[in-house]
Formats: C-alpha cells, structure tokens, sequence
C-alpha cells in the first residue's frame, strides 16, 4: 500500500487543508503566493504518481481509488474558498463567475455517481480527450485565479476596465473548463442512459 505513488497520492490529499488555509485571507499576496506554489507542487505530484505507478509496475486498487478523490477534493476546495473569499468576481459580471465554478463541481458530482452505478455492470467510462483538456484549463484557471491575488500589480486597461492578467486569464479559462465540463459531461451521461433501461 506504501508505494511512492500512493505516498505522494496522500501527500496531495494532506496538503489541501494548507492550501484552502493559505486561501482563507484575501489581501494576504504572501499567502496567496505560497498557496500558488503548493498548488504547482500538487499539480507536479498528480502527475508523477500515475506516471511512476505505471512505469514501476506498481499501480495499486488503492491508488486508483484514491487519485480521482485527491483531485476532486482539491478542485473543489479551490473552488469553495475563491468563491467563498469572493475571488471568483470580476468585470462587467461581478460573481456571476461562481456559477462556472458551479457547473464544474455539479459534473464532478454527476460524473462521480455515473461511475459508481456503471462500476457493478463491468461498465468502464474511459476518460476522453476533450475531458482532458477540460482539466487542463481547470488546473491553470485554479492556479491563474490564485496566481492573480498574489500578483495583484500585474494589471492592464481594457478599455476603461484595469484588470489583473493572472485573474482575467482565470475567469476566461474557468468558462472554457466550464463548457467542456457541459460537452463531457453529457457525453458520459449518454453511456450511462444506456445502462439505465
């Protein structure tokens, strides 16, 4: 159960209560900082564990379990605490962004529960391209969105508007991870319904 991957797997999960707290405090930019660099590191180690785990030969029933949770429960703490510190908010429609954070966490939910009732019908939801693009754009909104309270000098005028580039770039990548959260999603429903006579 020891393995490398699944230490570095529990070393993520461990470390979300540190980032959600170097999150708690806006206006605190060193917090924000550090909390961006925790979030790299997290990011390097989601990387590295299936990597090694697949080239050691040591991929483990408890490290498939508990990868998925680990990156589930970090998006979501991310989410929860920019929304809740109201960094999910910006020009010309306020904190109407929490809503991409919604939907992103609801298929996270859906999608969740999907493979749980398809799991005892031997009914296996591959993971697709376009899913992993919308968790690239997932990860670098989260970490622009941070990256942007740390750097709050980092602004440009669009048009009458400053905006921080770091938190702008967020909020735009936060909408595309949101759109192909929708497209994915639906996607696995329709295996799903499937299952579902």
């Amino acid at each position: 159960m020891l393995t490398l991957p699944n230490i570095l797997t529990l070393t993520r999960i461990f470390a979300i209560p540190l980032l959600a707290y170097f999150l708690w405090w806006p206006g605190w930019e060193t917090g924000y900082l550090l909390a961006f660099a925790l979030y790299c590191a997290m990011g390097i180690t989601d990387y590295f564990d299936g990597y090694l785990a697949r080239t050691s030969g040591t991929v483990s029933k408890l490290g498939i379990f508990l990868d998925p949770i680990a990156d589930k429960i970090m998006v979501a703490s991310v989410i929860l605490v920019l929304a809740a510190q109201g960094v999910l908010r910006g020009p010309y429609v306020g904190d109407a962004h929490v809503v991409a954070g919604l939907i992103i966490l609801a298929r996270e939910i859906a999608v969740s529960g999907l493979r749980e009732f398809l799991g005892p019908l031997q009914v296996s939801v591959p993971v697709s391209k376009l899913a992993k693009w919308k968790t690239t754009f997932q990860m670098v909104s989260l970490g622009s969105l941070i990256g942007g309270q740390g750097l709050p000098g980092w602004t440009v005028m669009i048009g009458t508007v400053e905006a921080n580039v770091p938190h702008t770039v967020g909020l735009a990548t936060l909408w595309a991870a949101a759109v192909l959260t929708v497209i994915t999603g639906w996607d696995y429903l329709r295996v799903g319904l499937k299952h579902m006579d």
